[in-house]
């Protein structure tokens, strides 16, 4: 059953409808940089999805069932399509989206990953955040100190941490990790898109210093997304809109505005 999605708004409310889809563990409040670098030209619309952020909670955690989510959020807003943006998770999210639905679907950009299976990497992030013990955690200086045991680097601790809410009875994570953990294998997976292809026009953006964009993966990309075009961020790791935020918003506008191979 879909579920009504929070999200937040920025631009033109007249402007074409953009909307960004955030990845595993994130919320809206990672793309807020990029809207607002974006939000003299377009009404982007930039959801939490379930399970994350402040949307509901749901027991589902599929890629068909945040779809419904999404065209759940477009009847709301009474927008029949829009152009698509999905960093990882997110990414998966919008070609499934595009590929079952894709009249809904005017152009899509897809941040640092493909449409294939990915082998379980979160292994050491849930054990990490299991290991906080919300109960008993006095602050976030603690919560840090309790993941540095088993997550190195300092960045992704923060990304993580982002989502620890502090509520009158004590602390709480926004996202639903149990059923994260319990479909994480899903999640990292793809759904049986054979088949499946999605007519319209697409541009994977990647990270140069990202293993999650490989030349092995390329057929499956041209077998769903047959006008694909690929374009890479030299000094961007996997969050590349982060790394290299206006090479990143340079290839958005001129894909957005052209569609033609940059």
């Amino acid at each position: 059953m879909a579920v009504d999605l929070y999200y937040r708004e920025f631009g033109e409310p007249q402007a074409p409808p953009l909307v960004l889809l955030h990845g595993l563990f994130g919320s809206s409040a990672n793309w807020v940089g990029i809207a607002r670098r974006l939000e003299s030209a377009y009404r982007l619309i930039v959801p939490d999805l379930r399970n994350h952020g402040r949307s509901p909670h749901a027991e589902s955690m599929s890629y068909p069932s945040m779809a419904a989510d999404i065209l759940r959020m477009l009847d709301r807003l009474d927008s029949q399509g829009a152009d698509f943006i999905g960093h990882s998770m997110g990414g998966k999210l919008a070609m499934w989206l595009a590929l079952t639905r894709p009249e809904r679907v005017n152009k899509l950009l897809v941040a640092d990953i493909t449409p294939v299976d990915y082998p379980h990497r979160f292994e050491k992030i849930f054990t990490g955040l299991r290991a906080i013990d919300l109960k008993q955690l006095s602050d976030r200086q603690e919560a840090d100190s309790l993941l540095s045991q088993v997550i190195e680097s300092a960045g992704v601790r923060q990304y993580l941490l982002q989502n620890l809410l502090k509520e009158s009875d004590g602390w709480a994570w926004r996202f639903n990790l149990p059923v994260l953990q319990r479909e994480i294998e899903s999640l990292a997976g793809f759904p049986d898109s054979k088949g499946l292809s999605f007519p319209g026009d697409v541009l994977f953006v990647y990270g140069g210093r990202s293993d999650y964009v490989k030349p092995a993966y390329l057929p499956a990309i041209r077998e769903t997304f047959p006008l694909a075009r690929m374009r890479m961020l030299a000094g961007a790791g996997h969050w590349v809109y982060a790394d290299q935020p206006e090479q990143f918003t340079q290839a958005v506008t001129t894909f957005l505005k052209t569609g033609v191979k940059m």
